[in-house]
């Protein structure tokens, strides 16, 4: 629930590192390592003492404002300060127990203060919210502030009041100005009850909005950030990054199942605690308008004579002891306000006949249809029963009909007492039930649903998710990378007490292994590159040793190519070929440049003077006889394991071609020749220009790079051969190497 920006380490724990010299940093046998035993007490045990005074100097203070306004016959509340600025210094749970708990507390001496405890509870958490987002510390951000309090307050709680007494003014602060302003004949009753509220809450919430404000600025840092309550149980505070450019989004988050899964709970305990509730309460209402029904027609049936009923029907008001009954019914429905009316009648199959009824004498003596809403009742109606109690709707509202059979002093059924109960208050007083318990529970919700959101933040779902984003950026590039990432999940120090915390140790253990296991291979890695390295140059070296006055050829064409990618890098040129890969790959190959001379016959590559055309042609077939031979060593193994033995292939066969396609064996030209190739055509010549061969003395640094120079755009690639210029420096270091190859003039 807490902003991710907010909940962040103390100054100077987001760069605490554990000692990675002199200290085991594994986990052995599934204990913790010492890095966990730096500090026992997580950051949320060391702050819970002022998350309590912070609670509980929030209630005291919303406590004192209420009677100080009462004290001063103030037209406002003051009943959100403390709960505000406890939600502004600790945030949502001190914010919102503070807040609840005032109203539970105010509700002790004036009970229908419980039923805005949501109201504090929504307030308290917007509060909360704002902090985060630092609007505290906006001036001109601080009206949105007091606006939105005064809509809660205000607005909702004008909803409130308005339906819990039953569509009309409540009694409190601002139901005289509703009164002043409904008098003035200009808005309804609903919308006089709003703007009263609206302007009463105004004026209460900038009060609160201003006092917590200068709080929060006179105190000082260290103490706010003491007051700051979040349950992140880790140590050192480790937050991560809420969408990581790595993580990959596979449905709904864990955060929205649990806030889905918690929501419905609480609203479907919610729904049925409230209409059971409801429903008990409008059949416990119901019937007790019935019961005074009951009573009314038990009392009313005892003042007809049965065995007058006749003479009450043929004089009606004539009669003597037809006044007398009327009379006495008259008293009876005039002793209670719930009674609408009391009536006598005889039924029969084609109807009924009102005998008496004082309300509207002009009725007496009619018949009449029965409404269809006694058709139930119809067959006691007939033979004297006592049916249920009927509800019907009419222009006199909503009413309950009761029913009381009379008998003649024969016990013959003669009549039907029915008294009317109204109903219209019962259905009022049901909505004003139903919205002071939805007001008194929905608090009540918001804060366990906040509660149970607040935990699983901080106990599942920012754990897992600090797991993920850390173990999701661990670094394999080298051992010091590795060790860094592990130090990293390490220090998380997730000791949640549960599975979760398990799968932590698990993951330490298992990524601990992995670091060893990768540091294992990558060293036996290294020793087999190295071997494999030192078997190419073997075998390029037992080719050139045939050559008597070939020297270190194979080293020196390596190191010249090594040079000029670099450069050409440098220069900005073929950079999307020039990867570290492939620059690895042409050097470890270079030594395989001449590997199909291996089948040229030594009198050939030894011979002192002029080659023949035959045997030119036949040296010539070494480029082709290298690739066949490094092509073979492809056939042994995959694709993607080949790695360099492709370039290998590349500089066998194609070292001879030339930038204007006059080179062999197959006349390529311009970047129709691969880059490795085109690259080695330079070192290569190079180096056997300066170098003493058999039928040759070696020339001087100035003039190779002359005929180089001069070979560019012709023999060579010229940004290549630009790049090899640029670099002379470093070829007269590799050139000092041999140290009498660099002959005279």
């Amino acid at each position: 629930m807490q902003n991710l920006e907010q909940a962040k380490p103390e100054k100077g724990m987001e760069t605490q590192k554990p000692p990675s010299s002199g200290k085991d940093l594994s986990f052995h046998n599934n204990k913790k390592s010492p890095v966990f035993h730096r500090e026992r007490k997580t950051a949320s045990e060391n702050k819970l003492p002022y998350m309590l005074i912070l609670c509980v100097a929030g209630l005291l203070v919303n406590y004192l404002g209420v009677r100080l306004a009462l004290r001063l016959d103030l037209p406002l509340f003051l009943d959100n300060i403390g709960s505000t600025l406890a939600a502004a210094l600790g945030g949502y749970i001190p914010g919102i127990v503070a807040g609840f708990l005032t109203n539970l507390i105010n509700g002790i001496s004036d009970y229908t203060t419980a039923y805005y405890g949501s109201l504090t509870v929504l307030i308290s958490i917007s509060a909360a919210y704002f902090a985060e987002k630092g609007y505290f510390n906006q001036i001109r951000k601080l009206p949105i502030i007091i606006i939105t309090f005064s809509l809660i307050g205000g607005g909702l709680g004008s909803v409130l009041t308005w339906t819990m007494y039953g569509f009309d003014f409540g009694s409190g602060i601002s139901a005289p100005l509703a009164r002043s302003i409904y008098d003035n004949g200009t808005l309804s009753l609903f919308w006089s009850q709003f703007t009263a509220d609206m302007l009463i809450d105004l004026l209460d919430k900038t009060i609160t909005v201003i006092v917590v404000t200068v709080i929060l600025h006179l105190l000082p840092r260290n103490l706010k950030d003491k007051f700051y309550y979040h349950g992140w149980q880790q140590d050192p505070l480790a937050v991560p990054e809420r969408r990581s450019s790595s993580s990959t989004s596979l449905g709904r988050s864990l955060r929205t199942k649990i806030v889905m899964l918690v929501a419905a709970a609480v609203v479907v305990i919610a729904l049925v605690v409230t209409g059971i509730s409801y429903f008990h309460y409008r059949d416990a209402v119901t019937e007790e308008k019935a019961e005074i029904g009951r009573s009314a027609a038990r009392a009313a049936a005892r003042y007809i004579d049965g065995d007058r009923v006749e003479e009450y029907i043929r004089l009606g008001e004539a009669s003597e002891s037809y006044e007398r009954a009327a009379g006495q019914l008259d008293i009876l429905r005039e002793s209670s306000r719930d009674v609408a009316a009391i009536y006598v009648c005889r039924f029969s199959e084609r109807g009924y006949r009102l005998i008496l009824r004082r309300e509207d004498p002009a009725l007496s003596q009619s018949v009449f249809s029965l409404d269809q809403a006694f058709e139930k009742a119809w067959p006691a109606l007939l033979e004297g029963g006592t049916p249920d109690p009927v509800v019907t709707s009419g222009r006199e509202g909503t009413l309950l009909t009761v029913c009381q059979p009379v008998f003649d002093s024969g016990g013959s059924y003669v009549c039907m007492v029915l008294v009317d109960v109204y109903m219209d208050a019962a259905s009022v007083s049901g909505y004003q039930f139903l919205a002071r318990l939805i007001a008194l529970f929905f608090g009540f919700f918001i804060m366990i649903f906040t509660l149970s959101m607040w935990l699983a933040d901080y106990n599942i779902i920012r754990p897992i998710d600090t797991m993920a984003v850390t173990t999701g950026h661990f670094a394999f590039e080298s051992e010091e990378a590795r060790s860094d990432s592990l130090e990293s999940i390490e220090r998380l120090g997730i000791h949640t007490g549960d599975e979760i915390e398990n799968l932590y140790h698990a993951v330490v253990k298992t990524t601990e292994d992995m670091v060893d296991n990768l540091g294992k291979v990558q060293k036996q890695g290294e020793v087999i590159n190295r071997l494999q390295n030192g078997m190419i140059l073997v075998l390029a070296d037992m080719v050139e040793s045939r050559d008597k006055c070939t020297g270190d050829h194979v080293r020196k064409t390596a190191a010249y190519a090594g040079i000029i990618m670099r450069q050409l890098r440098a220069d900005g040129a073929y950079l999307y070929q020039l990867t570290d890969e492939f620059m690895d790959d042409v050097v470890n190959s270079a030594p395989l440049h001449d590997v199909g001379k291996i089948q040229v016959p030594d009198s050939i590559l030894n011979k002192p003077g002029k080659l023949t055309d035959e045997e030119f042609e036949l040296i010539k077939q070494h480029t082709v006889t290298g690739s066949t031979i490094i092509s073979r060593a492809m056939d042994m193994v995959s694709e993607e394991d080949s790695g360099y033995l492709r370039e290998a292939r590349n500089l066998a066969l194609y070292h001879h071609e030339r930038w204007d396609g006059t080179g062999y064996p197959y006349g390529l030209k311009g970047e129709q020749i691969p880059l490795s190739a085109r690259i080695m055509a330079v070192a290569d010549v190079f180096d056997a220009l300066v170098s003493k061969r058999s039928y040759k003395e070696g020339l001087s640094m100035e003039k190779s790079m002359s005929i180089i120079r001069e070979g560019s755009g012709k023999h060579f690639d010229p940004l290549v051969v630009k790049a090899f210029e640029e670099s002379e420096k470093e070829i007269r270091m590799v050139m000092g190497e041999e140290g009498p190859g660099r002959a005279e003039k």
